[in-house]
Formats: C-alpha cells, structure tokens, sequence
C-alpha cells in the first residue's frame, strides 16, 4: 500500500522542479496539490464506503429477525465506520504528502492517530449502546442494570484510550504507560472513588436482586416514593408518584434503609392497617333491651341469639346473680362491634378472603382503646386501594352511633374532646 500511496503523491514535486519554479516553490505547490489530491480521494472514500456500509446495514436489518442490526442503524454505527476508513487512508498518506516537513509530519501524523483513537472508541460506544437497548427489549434483562455493566466497560475503553492517546502524543511505548499506570493506581483509585464504589454497589444490588427497573421504591432520606425508572453505574432514578424525579446514588442502596414494595405488588393482597380511637368512657355492657334491638342488624343478628344462648347457659349453671348487670358473662357494645366489623370485611367484595383479616384490639393508649382493622385488598392499584380502605373506614364512622360507641379526638377550646 505504501508503494501505491507513493505513485499517488510522489509525481507532483518532480513535475514541478522540471518547470525550474525552484525547490521552496516546488515543495509548497506539490504540498497543497497533495493535499487536494488526498482530500478528493479521502471524500471519494468516505461517500462510497457511507453508501456501501449504510445500505447493507439497512437492507440486512430489514431481513432479518433481530432488533440488534436495527439498533446499529438507529446509533448510526456503519456512518461512524465509513469516517474511520478515510482516516486510516489519511493516517498512512501524512508520512508520504510531508516527508520533507518533519516537524508537521510529526504533529499531523499524531492528531490524525488521536483522532482514529477516539473515533474508534465513539464506535465501541454505538456498538455498546445498540446492545444495550437490544437487551432492554428482552424480558429477561428489562430489569437489570445494563447501563452500570456498559459504562464499566467504557471507562476502562476510555483509560486505555487515554494511555494510548499520551504515548501517541509523547512517543513514549504503551506497555511502559500501562507500567506506570500501575504505580499511580492508588490515586486512580482515589479520582474514581465514587464510580468504584457505584459499580460495586450496582454489581450487589444486581446479583442481590435488590432493585429492578420497574420497582416501586420509598426512600425517606431523599424524599424518594415512586417507580424507579433507570439504574446506571452512580445513580438510581426515581420517577415519584408527583411526576418529579429523584436522583439517589447507587452505594446507598446498600449502605442505607429503603423499603421496596414489590414483594407487595408479586403478592395477592395489598395490606390495609389503619385504627381508630374508641373513648374507654364509651364502652359497657348490653341490656336484653338493647340486644333485642340490635338484632335487627342483620350481619350480628344470629351471632346475637347464638351468643345469648351461651351466655344464658353459662349464667344459670353458675347460679349468676342478674339482678346487676356486671355479675357473670355479658356481651359490651365494643365487643359486638368488633363482631359486625368482622362480618363486614368478610362480606366486602374488595378484599382478599383468602388472607389474614382481623378486626382487633389493641393495647389501650392515653387517648383510648385502638381498634385496628388489619386485612388484605384484592386490588393493589394505588387509586383503587385507597377508595376500598376510605370506603370501609367510612363504614366504620357511619355505623358506630348503632353500637353507642365514641371515637376520641384531640381536645379543643371549645369541649374537652370530641366524640363522634
């Protein structure tokens, strides 16, 4: 090839010594008609190859079945390899067009060699993106973080790049440069700190599986609640539930506490765990009056009777004094309440039957006797759950006057508390 080039570019200057224009002139104009002559051919072979590369790749994308080739076209890989040829002519025809300019053969040759270092490295960079985005579209790599693996490879392309860019410039070998590179790697280390430590983290909370792309995360120390949405090499992005978004650093998600909900939304219930206050003063025991009466809410009324029976029994074998209301067993309006909670969750169409559902008692508080319900909905949309945990707790609210039961609220000015 160098002998080809020579014939190329070595006819000029004598054709012009033999017109006696004199050797500086001579030079000069062989120099630029080179020059020319070398662009022409470097454009030719830039617009032949682009057509060549481009084409095939387009009409081999359209053939085949994978989306990779479709993606080297979208990241524009053949334009970048068809700048890369013309180059490479460039880089073996400076020596021959300058050898009598030492000093600008020697800074040409090594801006173009820079320049073939980085496009190269630009069309690994393509190359790497189409992968990535090839792998994103297949379920079983959609949730992993390819970006942190891909930016990984990057870096130690680019630090090589780097060594090889510095021993292009200083005319220093490159297995000397990798040599030295190993006697500053402690303050290399220092430099990429925050990237080691990001790799290593994104690397753990792969094989960990502790964060996919999709998850719903909440992360209190950065304000975080919402799906995550991207997982590179030194961030995880959050979209929150508001639409804004959270950048938290990926070595937080092994040093620090977050809560991932997507046990939650794999299980087959959405928890809903919320009480009420009940005012102590407010609870008693029920007169026969007051259970006929109640009777008539249908989801107690055979509980009632069943109740009474046993309590009756229970009473008269012991010889229970009745005359006051507290000797022996006695049902309590709170006790009968938890009961129709009970039977009213049961009966709900928007909750799980076949997991834990509870109407309890917890331990009494300075401001009164909680009463949780603790059960599953079976839709776990956020907007829906919502409506099914707002819909029983309305319930709640609307039906504890039919049991003579309060719900304690904060003091105010006015009264010493408020019942409801």
């Amino acid at each position: 090839m160098h002998k080809k080039l020579e014939k190329i570019f070595d006819w000029c200057y004598p054709f012009l010594k033999k017109l006696e224009l004199g050797e500086t002139i001579s030079a000069y104009l062989s120099l630029f008609v080179n020059i020319l002559l070398m662009s022409i051919i470097a454009y030719l072979i830039y617009f032949v190859f682009r057509f060549l590369l481009v084409t095939s790749m387009v009409v081999l994308a359209k053939k085949t079945k994978t989306k990779f080739d479709d993606l080297l076209v979208t990241n524009k890989t053949a334009k970048y390899i068809s700048h890369l040829i013309p180059l490479l002519f460039i880089y073996k025809s400076v020596p021959i067009i300058l050898k009598n300019f030492v000093y600008w053969e020697s800074v040409f040759g090594k801006l173009v060699g820079i320049y073939i270092v980085l496009l190269s490295l630009w069309i690994i960079k393509t190359i790497f993106h189409a992968l990535r985005d090839h792998l994103k579209q297949n379920p079983s790599y959609s949730d992993k973080p390819i970006d942190s693996y891909i930016q990984v490879i990057m870096i130690v392309l680019w630090i090589f790049g780097f060594f090889v860019i510095v021993s292009k410039i200083f005319d220093i070998d490159t297995g000397k440069m990798l040599g030295a590179f190993g006697a500053i790697s402690a303050i290399i280390i220092l430099i990429f700190r925050d990237t080691i430590l990001g790799f290593v983290a994104s690397v753990q909370v792969s094989l960990n599986d502790m964060v996919r792309i999709g998850d719903w995360i909440t992360f209190d120390k950065f304000g975080a609640d919402g799906d995550v949405i991207e997982i590179n090499l030194a961030t995880v992005k959050v979209r929150n539930f508001d639409n804004t978004t959270t950048t938290i650093p990926t070595y937080s998600m092994i040093s620090d506490s977050f809560r991932n909900w997507r046990g939650m939304l794999d299980s087959d219930g959405r928890r809903i765990k919320r009480h009420i206050l009940i005012k102590v003063n407010s609870i008693r025991f029920l007169t026969e009056t007051e259970l006929e009466d109640m009777k008539k809410i249908q989801l107690v009324s055979s509980y009632i009777e069943n109740r009474q029976r046993e309590i009756e029994k229970y009473n008269a074998i012991h010889n229970i004094d009745k005359s006051l209301l507290v000797n022996g067993r006695n049902m309590t309006n709170f006790g009968l309440f938890r009961k129709y909670i009970t039977q009213y969750l049961i009966q709900h169409p928007g909750l799980n039957q076949d997991m834990i559902l509870l109407c309890r008692q917890l331990q009494p508080t300075a401001n009164g006797i909680p009463l949780e319900i603790y059960t599953f909905s079976n839709d776990k949309r956020f907007e829906n759950y919502e409506y099914i945990m707002s819909d029983i707790f309305d319930h709640i609210f609307a039906s504890i006057g039919f049991f003579d039961l309060e719900i304690y609220e904060m003091p105010s000015d006015k009264n010493d508390g408020f019942a409801i």
